[in-house]
């Protein structure tokens, strides 16, 4: 009787950390969510994944709004294996695999008006976590940070005008 309430415990337990995940999901911001289903639909693109993944926590997140309905986004967070196949539609009965490692992502893209644009186009970095080391990290700062700079367009306050 007893194994048989801690294994219901856990069950629970691992349960209620995939629904908190999913909840974590759900109250990003509806930007930081279409980077973090850009990742995904990445991930899910490779041949090898074999499981479904769901977004775990998010590390860091930043965003640039230049004005004119456009924003720069950077968003850094892991993604969690499920027991779940790859391909899986409603994932609410997904559990956490722990005996996988934690997949680091960093995406960064502009939007204008709610939606990613594609130029410049969205960067796209995810790396099992063990193989991550600290130069990729500033690589993909840099690179993201040079992209929010690329935008080639002038606003007002940086014209000359002309006497």
């Amino acid at each position: 009787m007893a194994a048989l309430l801690l294994l219901l415990l856990v069950s629970a337990g691992v349960l209620l950390s995939s629904i908190e995940a999913q909840e974590a999901y759900s109250k990003l911001p509806d930007n930081y969510r279409k980077g973090v289903d850009l990742a995904l639909q990445q991930l899910n693109s490779h041949s090898g994944v074999q499981h479904h993944f769901l977004f775990f926590k998010s590390l860091l997140k930043s965003d640039i709004e230049p004005g004119f309905d456009v924003s720069y986004i950077y968003h850094n967070f892991y993604l969690k294996a499920t027991k779940c196949r790859k391909g899986t539609v409603d994932s609410t009965q997904c559990k956490f695999r722990d005996d996988r490692p934690l997949i680091d992502c960093a995406v960064c893209y502009k939007t204008f008006a709610g939606k990613i644009e594609k130029e410049p186009q969205p960067y796209v970095h995810c790396l099992h976590k063990p193989a991550l080391t600290e130069d990729m990290k500033t690589r993909r700062v840099d690179h993201c940070n040079t992209m929010s700079y690329r935008s080639g367009a002038l606003t007002l306050l940086a014209s000359k005008g002309s006497k």
